[in-house]
């Protein structure tokens, strides 16, 4: 992994440094701020009172920290759900450095991540509510909390988005940066009455984060669901008679499946959870069946432990299965006996582990495969159970210890006779009641069957899913490749747009859009304007579209992808500068209005125009309503300095055009440190328009191997080693030679 990234990092500095200045992409200006009503040092002075410190305490002492803040004086509290975690004690501190008992947890909801706390103390002074509801975007903000555990921070911001909805939930963005330990502080109007509690900040940037609405935190107060203190404490506890964690992390029991989140204690992020009844011989076998919920986390089974440091842990990691001894508390005392991968292993689903001890052999299995086979005699007896790394979030069921836990083999005379019911039965010629009389015969061989049947069914469905998925995916690249590929005057824009918007929504009837599009061409055509000169038409489409049908610029959801749907724009009359630049180019062009172009500015596309083959440039901001402004001041609006490359300033080639819409619907997935495998349908569509783009080959060789395809990753490493660009140093290249090695193991 180290590799991968210190070559992106040491090689998008020479592959960027090519990068078209159209492919280049700055926000929308924010709106100015209006004058504060209070200065920030008073809402401060004022507010600090009433903000707590939330900590969960464990059993090694404090666990977890957040803020909060009191909302009535019999001694309510809110913060976030994920603040107080579940079944462990909370500490609420005041500015004053009073501790406060919890006594109840009056309200919870872990989808809203809202939490209301009652504490013994009566002489709290509370937070103002404000209504929610009247927060529009721009208003400035104060954002109070805990980050990092420096108590009793102000920061000041303005409100980005007053209902962003993530994951059908309303929230308020703000233009504020969000730390751990801010979470559950109170979001202020410049009165210093309370708009929200800050939930978390964005993956995107650290100046951006959101805040629960407080109205919606009104609804807990209305509908409460209180649990005393001395309850909440049992929930999800694991019974201490069979179970004994350690290295920290919350390990927690529902319905018989055990979970656990957070890093652990251990270097690593280790922790432990060891059943507590030790094997009765040397010989023995271990077994339990795991989900993680990142395929990139590890957790597992961990056996011949001495209830400290020492112990073997075979689990699956990043897609691979790793048996591993492990001789004291950090890295340099372990060491990895074995690291493979198995087709056995089932990906983002259950898998059933089972290790076996026999004398000096180490057996290991997954799904009841044989994987791992190897001698090591470092330990012996002690506990088994469950380890976890990292911030791994998983859950483990089943767990259990003997002497032989292989399954039982159905014989193939039961298993034929169970199918060939369940053949029948899917095939219709079965009566279900018929079905259920016949698998009780033999209920637990049946259900195991069906369970079988059921999970390969699941699995090609699947499959075939993502197999028809690829087929509209990769026929959307080979059309769109064979559009551009004409020459730019014969190319349809609009058609290559629609056909964008198709690679993400495969019911997109284009043909409706199109057609509705050239009712808009039909309005214009007759109209005298339109006729009489380059500048006349422009006027009238400005008219056209800004003022008699209301297109527009986005005002609040300038991010969201519908913005890049030129389908979802026609609807919406709503988009970025690119898309409803090429709305109004390409009625221009329908139109047969001469001189009229996409001008390519850095972070705002316009549109362009003259009047003659040798006259300037006018340019018309589609984004601010068709305002008109000459090159000078277009420059001036997208650059501090005034200055742009001259390439920026002339026609964009509809390939071009089409690259950077593409690479704004790319962009959410490359902006955290290791890119989302959601970016590699959209590296596929740029690689197959420009297939030259070593930067583009770059991001998809990582995204490729952090999804477990390392002969994808290696074809494109490949291809970066056989058309080296120019610049590149001699260690970069080793070091590409080195991944590519590593890829072929």
């Amino acid at each position: 992994m180290s590799v991968r990234l210190i070559l992106r990092l040491s090689l998008l500095s020479v592959l960027c440094a090519s990068l078209p200045p159209a492919l280049q992409a700055k926000p929308a200006p924010p709106a100015p701020t209006p004058a504060p009503s209070k200065s920030v040092a008073a809402i401060a002075e004022t507010v600090r009172p009433s903000l707590v410190k939330v900590t969960q305490v464990g059993r090694g002492g404090a666990y977890g920290m957040g803020s909060g803040f009191v909302i009535s004086a019999d001694g309510l509290i809110a913060t976030n759900r994920h603040v107080i975690g579940e079944a462990r004690r909370i500490n609420v501190e005041t500015s004053d450095g009073r501790r406060h008992e919890v006594t109840e947890i009056v309200a919870s909801d872990s989808k809203l991540d809202l939490a209301i706390l009652r504490v013994a103390s009566r002489d709290l002074p509370a937070l103002e509510l404000a209504d929610s509801d009247t927060a529009v975007q721009g208003d400035p903000i104060v954002a109070m909390g805990n980050p990092e555990g420096l108590t009793y921070s102000v920061v000041e911001g303005v409100i980005s988005e007053p209902r962003r909805v993530i994951e059908e939930l309303p929230m308020i963005q703000v233009a504020v940066p969000i730390e751990r330990g801010n979470s559950g502080g109170p979001l202020l109007d410049r009165e210093g009455r309370v708009l929200g509690v800050l939930t978390l900040k964005s993956a995107i940037t650290e100046n951006l984060g959101f805040a629960m609405p407080v109205n919606v935190l009104k609804k807990l107060l209305q509908k409460p669901n209180p649990i005393p203190m001395e309850r909440w404490l049992t929930i999800g506890v694991l019974n201490p008679r069979f179970w004994k964690t350690l290295l920290g992390s919350q390990w927690t029991q529902r319905a018989g499946v055990v979970h656990v989140t957070q890093s652990g204690d251990g270097f690593g992020g280790r922790s432990l959870c060891l059943w507590n009844d030790k094997p009765a011989a040397d010989t023995f076998e271990a077994a339990v069946t795991v989900y993680l919920n990142d395929e990139a986390g590890a957790a597992g089974l961990a056996f011949c432990a001495d209830g400290v440091d020492k112990h073997y842990g075979f689990y699956p990691t990043a897609g691979k299965l790793r048996l591993t001894r492990f001789d004291g508390p950090d890295v340099f005392s372990w060491k990895i006996l074995n690291e493979l991968d198995s087709s056995a292993y089932k990906p983002s689903d259950w898998n059933t582990l089972r290790v076996r001890i026999e004398g000096p052999r180490i057996l290991c299995y997954v799904n009841e495969t044989l994987v791992i086979e190897t001698r090591d005699e470092g330990f012996r007896g002690g506990q088994a159970g469950l380890c976890k790394f990292r911030t791994t979030t998983a859950s483990f069921k089943n767990f259990r210890t003997g002497l032989n836990l292989r399954e039982k083999t159905l014989s193939s005379e039961a298993s034929k006779e169970i199918g060939q019911s369940l053949d029948a039965f899917l095939a219709g010629e079965f009566p279900r009641e018929g079905a259920v009389s016949r698998f009780l015969q033999d209920p637990e061989s049946s259900r195991r069957i069906l369970s079988e049947r059921s999970e390969r069914m699941e699995r090609d469905a699947a499959m075939l899913r993502e197999l028809t998925a690829e087929l509209h995916r990769r026929t959307i690249r080979q059309r769109l490749a064979a559009e551009l590929a004409k020459p730019d005057a014969e190319s349809d824009l609009l058609h290559c747009a629609l056909l964008l918007s198709k690679h993400d929504n495969p019911d997109l009837d284009m043909e409706s859009y199109e057609r509705g599009f050239v009712q808009m061409v039909q309005e214009l055509r007759d109209q005298p304007e339109i006729a009489a000169g380059t500048r006349s038409a422009v006027q009238r489409i400005n008219r056209y579209l800004f003022e008699e049908n209301g297109f527009h610029g986005s005002r609040s959801e300038y991010s969201s992808r519908s913005n890049s749907y030129l389908n979802e724009v026609l609807d919406d009359r709503e988009g970025l500068p690119i898309t409803l630049s090429v709305l109004y180019v390409e009625l221009a062009r329908r139109l047969n209005v001469p001189r009229v172009a996409g001008i390519p500015l850095p972070g705002r596309f316009m549109v362009g125009y003259r009047e003659t083959d040798e006259g300037a440039w006018r340019i018309i901001d589609v984004f601010d309503g068709g305002k008109e402004m000459t090159m000078e001041e277009a420059v001036e609006i997208v650059s501090e300095d005034g200055r742009v490359p001259e390439k920026s300033k002339q026609p964009a080639p509809k390939r071009d055009i089409l690259l950077r819409m593409i690479q704004n619907l790319l962009a959410p997935s490359m902006e955290t440190r290791i890119p989302s495998r959601e970016g590699l349908p959209y590296l596929d569509l740029l690689l197959a328009i420009n297939p030259d783009s070593h930067r583009e080959r770059l991001s998809r060789a990582m995204l490729w191997e952090t999804a477990g395809d390392r002969k994808g990753a290696a074809a494109d490493v490949r291809w970066l080693l056989e058309h080296l660009p120019e610049g590149l140093r001699d260690e970069q290249i080793e070091m590409l030679g080195q991944w590519l090695e590593r890829l072929g193991k």
